[in-house]
């Protein structure tokens, strides 16, 4: 286990050159099983203070916000591509005029 007491002084693991990973950039350890990076990132005043206001809504801090906004992007890009391979698939391969009738008798649309 890390305890804070380390972190504060030099870790020779984190003075490995594997672990800096560039300018502003370093692997900081948060927990046993986890570490985590430290980035620095250029943001516009007037996004910081919209940033700031709403983490303190949400009362959690930047970093655990940027994380879920970055993770939700993520997995936003890999939405969008799948969605275009299943749009460029039906392009290809268009939906026959009979291709789902057969099911038109099963669907049950309550007492509408």
């Amino acid at each position: 286990m890390i305890h804070l007491r380390s972190i504060a002084r030099p870790i020779p693991q984190l003075l490995d050159s594997r672990y800096h990973v560039g300018y502003h950039s370093y692997i900081i350890p948060h927990c046993e099983e986890e570490f985590m990076r430290t980035i620095q990132m250029t943001l516009d005043d007037k996004l910081v203070a919209t940033v700031d206001k709403v983490v303190k809504e949400l009362k959690t801090t930047r970093s655990a916000f940027a994380r879920k906004a970055l993770r939700d992007a993520v997995k936003q890009v890999h939405i969008n591509k799948l969605e275009q391979k299943h749009k460029k698939g039906y392009e290809r391969h268009p939906v026959a005029k009979d291709e789902f009738s057969m099911w038109e008798a099963e669907q049950e649309w309550g007492d509408a």
